[in-house]
């Protein structure tokens, strides 16, 4: 068996940070205590000392491009990538090709993890307008959630059909995962530049095309269906505001129906550095505001904001211009 001692660490578990050690039994943490002495001649030891250890890292929501689309990456790139940052369980979603969207496709991609992955893994199932018999299929031991895009998304994956969404609501008690962008917005606004853009709208008006007021509207409603029916309810990459007056700290986090998520990247950039960055901050939902950013940031600090997620999703330098 593998022995190894990780020395003179500054130790980051359950909210705390302390200086110790931890005594690592093949795949196993054995003991972690403020000194460790040798166990065996031959345990490996590191001394990590004015060194951070921190635990591997979830992360809820990535797109690894298998099937489909591998020439961006695959389970086994993205998976080493994930943990070369310190991420050692991934939820991937089904907006790959084709569409996870049935059991049969949904099962494919748990085999290719299986002799892929270098981290541990679960996929979400997705949902469509015309697949509830198949969403209502999904084995919540080892399936992560139900994903549902409001909002247009690759594919045929677009729910939008209200009757639609109420039956999913109603009828899963697993945990249902949102892309809350509403589409008549989203398409209105999109005309509005098109009218003085033509086809060639910069990406600097992306955010005012998938606009605060189209999250907002999205995640209100689907808020509003969970309470309806009892669903637990997961809001992915919140963007705006607007929308963190939806969320609440009041209740402890393991009795919380509904949670909510930010992203990197909606924490770091504003609809500023779209002027030097251009279409590598081009997401959807959008960048917003500076105003949007500190008021995300200001939720996740008091709880408003349950989870910090990548959204990790590969593309080519070419498919960057397009």
């Amino acid at each position: 068996m593998n022995t190894v001692l990780i020395k003179n660490a500054r130790i980051v578990n359950e909210g705390r940070i302390f200086e110790g050690d931890v005594l690592i039994e093949g795949e196993f943490i054995k003991e972690i205590a403020q000194s460790i002495s040798h166990k065996s001649s031959n345990c490996k030891v590191i001394d990590a000392e004015g060194s951070y250890l921190i635990p591997g890292a979830i992360d809820d929501q990535v797109h690894f491009r298998e099937p489909g689309l591998t020439h961006k990456g695959d389970i086994a790139s993205e998976s080493r990538a994930a943990i070369a940052g310190g991420i050692t369980s991934f939820i991937e979603q089904p907006n790959t090709v084709p569409n996870a969207i049935t059991q049969d496709l949904l099962e494919e991609k748990y085999r290719i993890a299986s002799e892929k992955s270098y981290a541990n893994y679960s996929f979400m199932m997705g949902g469509t307008n015309d697949n509830l018999e198949e969403v209502l299929k999904t084995n919540p031991k080892n399936v992560a959630g139900i994903k549902l895009f409001l909002g247009s998304s690759t594919g045929n994956m677009l729910v939008d059909n209200p009757e639609t969404l109420e039956k999913i609501f109603a009828n899963t008690k697993m945990l249902i995962a949102v892309h809350c962008e509403d589409e008549t917005t989203i398409k209105t606004n999109l005309e509005k530049y098109k009218a003085e853009y033509g086809d060639d709208i910069p990406v600097t008006v992306h955010h005012l095309i998938r606009s605060e007021e189209a999250c907002y509207l999205s995640s209100s409603k689907a808020i509003e269906l969970a309470k309806k029916t009892g669903a637990r309810l997961h809001i992915f990459h919140l963007s705006s505001a607007k929308e963190m007056d939806l969320f609440t700290n009041k209740t402890p986090l393991e009795e919380k129906q509904i949670t909510a998520e930010v992203c990197v990247h909606h924490l770091w950039f504003s609809n500023e550095d779209y002027a030097t960055k251009g279409n590598f901050i081009k997401w959807n939902p959008a960048v917003k505001t500076a105003t949007d950013r500190d008021a995300l940031w200001k939720a996740l600090l008091d709880d408003r904001i349950d989870v910090i997620a990548t959204d990790h999703a590969p593309h080519t330098l070419e498919e960057f211009s397009q």
